[in-house]
């Protein structure tokens, strides 16, 4: 894709509010964006189709329903980085109180695509730096001492070699830090819902931290969980 038809794709409000909105790494329906966007369902649909044309989302049909999703990680990797440039994004204004809480949440913990963001993904990145369990020397690597660390939390670090960066800093745009993105930092995710040391609260971003969590965190990487 030519990098003009990209920002074309991109320039449109509404179509960007859809890709952000992706970056939980779930999969929505067009009802469900257009509602969000505060556009008609048709309108929705007419973006949907031009993004999924465009490679940023890949779709699937179950019934009369159309989930799409964002197509991949590169291309969540894009929303990302676009997002926090040339800056972070400024912090939204909660319009009430219940917005109020959501957006205090999702600024303790959340989800960015496939990996853990807010105050709770900053403390686990600089924990895994601190434990060189990841290097940030010379280029951002997986130290020895850290493929040995991920082995035993039950992580594949052979299966997590492929197309993407096996780690990557991505900017935190409420914490204006960086937190723990590429391969090392979507299994870390995973292993967190798998482990059971982290549940969404409600059909949102925003995580919190379980009992079991709290402990795991507190002695694998030496981090207080209460962010």
């Amino acid at each position: 894709m030519s990098l003009a038809r990209l920002a074309g794709l991109l320039a449109d409000e509404t179509r960007a509010a859809f890709c952000l909105a992706l970056l939980d790494g779930r999969a929505w329906t067009v009802g469900e964006l257009a509602r969000m966007a505060g556009v008609a369902p048709s309108t929705a649909s007419e973006h949907v189709t031009r993004l999924v044309a465009g490679g940023l989302l890949a779709e699937e049909r179950q019934g009369r329903h159309r989930y799409v999703r964002l197509a991949d990680p590169a291309a969540a990797t894009l929303i990302e980085d676009l997002s926090s440039y040339p800056g972070p994004r400024p912090a939204p204004v909660p319009a009430n109180l219940r917005e109020s809480v959501r957006l205090s949440a999702e600024a303790r913990a959340r989800t960015c695509y496939d990996h853990l963001a807010g105050r709770l993904g900053v403390a686990v990145a600089d924990a895994v730096v601190d434990r060189k369990i990841v290097a940030d020397d010379a280029g951002l690597a997986v130290t020895e001492a850290g493929r040995s660390w991920l082995v035993e939390l039950g992580i594949d670090v052979q299966a997590l070699r492929g197309g993407r960066p096996m780690v990557r800093w991505c900017l935190d745009w409420t914490e204006r830090r960086h937190h723990l993105a590429g391969a090392v930092g979507a299994a870390l995710c995973r292993r967190a819902f798998d482990l059971g040391w982290v549940e969404r609260i409600g059909s949102g971003r925003a995580l919190k931290v379980t009992p079991g969590g709290e402990k795991a965190l507190r002695e694998r990487l030496g981090i207080d969980p209460q962010v």
